[in-house]
């Protein structure tokens, strides 16, 4: 008798943990945000950290309040780090890469600008921040 309901506790606390967690790191910072995630890896080139500097630059000078009331999260991912790898697998990358997301009732929307930044931040750096200004701004309405 006791063999039996130590299995049947060990089913309900195997059933009642058995959903898929995600990382602390992984997690959205908040319901109801544009979140601007930007991965990279150990070894980085300076097209990948002029991506950063001028995401981090954009969200600074044209979200400033927004970031500061939680609304536009600017979040960097060392995929490199075990803690980043999971939310890497979530996204599907294994480079560097920028998205921006937009929380809504725990539903989230992604647009992946990772082409983009890599072919206009070398030579212009003013499109891609209009573009990044542009899809943060669409998405905050």
């Amino acid at each position: 008798m006791k063999i039996a309901i130590c299995l049947l506790l060990a089913l309900c606390l195997q059933a009642c943990g058995s959903g898929a967690r995600t990382p602390a790191s992984a997690r959205r910072v908040a319901d109801d945000c544009v979140e601007v995630l930007y991965f990279h890896g150990k070894q980085r080139c300076k097209t990948c950290t002029a991506i950063e500097k001028v995401a981090r630059e954009t969200i600074a000078e044209a979200f400033a309040d927004e970031a500061d009331e939680g609304k536009v999260v600017f979040r960097v991912i060392d995929t490199s780090a075990p803690e980043g790898e999971a939310l890497a697998d979530q996204y599907g990358v294994t480079w560097a890469s920028l998205f921006v997301n937009r929380w809504e009732r725990g539903e989230e929307r992604r647009h992946d600008l990772t082409a983009e930044a890599f072919a206009k931040v070398p030579s212009d750096r003013e499109a891609f921040r209009k573009r990044l200004t542009e899809t943060i701004a669409k998405e905050l309405e």
